[in-house]
């Protein structure tokens, strides 16, 4: 696979926020590939062999339970890396990632990464803003989780889903969305067929499409807003002091 253009590793958010020169030493070592729905970018329990920073798509971190149970405390689009335990000095993972909606990523090895932080302290201050906003996201999920209702909870998904994918139209099973949700899979055709009797969204043979973005922030809660404009605010602070 070849080497990104600058234009395009600029369409993930961390990597837009790095000077030219530090971007531009890192492009060579980077491997452009297509995301596939179900492929798991971060194994958990597993030694990591390399980070993904995604162009395109969404990627659903889940916290795995012994007796086969899974509950999604993150996503991960355009905005961030795949492989956070690697940046932060470890090997291994206590959670899974895995593409929900397919798209494209930028690959780096684990090893050419870890010399990019060291050569690169611009990338170093971007991802550790990263790190901040993602863990602001994992702790308002999980609130969310537990005080919000299904259909306002769904909307925040869908919008957190709809900012990170081209047009308005993305696969979407229902087993994924109960996954998300935490929900049985009634409980999610319930809540689906809410949103499209009230003129938000489409939902056809596992095909999402958000018809009415204004309205589904209307239904969403607070949570939405509160994510997106930490992610804004730090991203806005890694660009100014790179």
């Amino acid at each position: 696979m070849p080497s990104p253009t600058l234009r395009a590793a600029q369409t993930n958010l961390i990597l837009a926020s790095l000077p030219r020169s530090s971007l531009q030493a890192i492009i060579p070592d980077l491997r452009q590939r297509p995301l596939e729905v179900r492929q798991v970018l971060q194994p958990q329990g597993e030694t990591l062999k390399e980070v993904v920073f995604p162009l395109a798509g969404v990627a659903s971190m889940v916290s795995l339970g012994n007796g086969g149970d899974s509950v999604e405390v993150a996503t991960i689009g355009c905005e961030g890396m795949v492989g956070l335990p690697l940046f932060l000095g470890g090997a291994k993972a206590a959670v899974e990632v895995f593409i929900q909606v397919p798209g494209e990523g930028l690959h780096l090895p684990a090893e050419t990464f870890r010399r990019h932080l060291e050569r690169e302290p611009s990338l170093t201050r971007s991802l550790l803003l990263y790190t901040q906003a993602l863990l602001t996201q994992v702790a308002q999920c999980s609130a969310c989780n537990v005080y919000h209702s299904v259909e306002s909870r769904c909307a925040r998904w869908l919008l957190q889903t709809h900012d990170r994918v081209t047009g308005d139209v993305f696969p979407l099973t229902q087993d994924f969305l109960a996954l998300m949700l935490g929900v049985r899979r009634a409980g999610v055709s319930e809540t689906a067929q809410r949103l499209q009797e009230l003129g938000l969204i489409g939902y056809h043979r596992g095909v999402i499409t958000i018809r009415n973005r204004k309205g589904l922030e209307a239904a969403a809660c607070d949570c939405y807003a509160l994510i997106r404009k930490e992610f804004d605010r730090l991203l806005r602070a890694a660009r100014k002091t790179s």
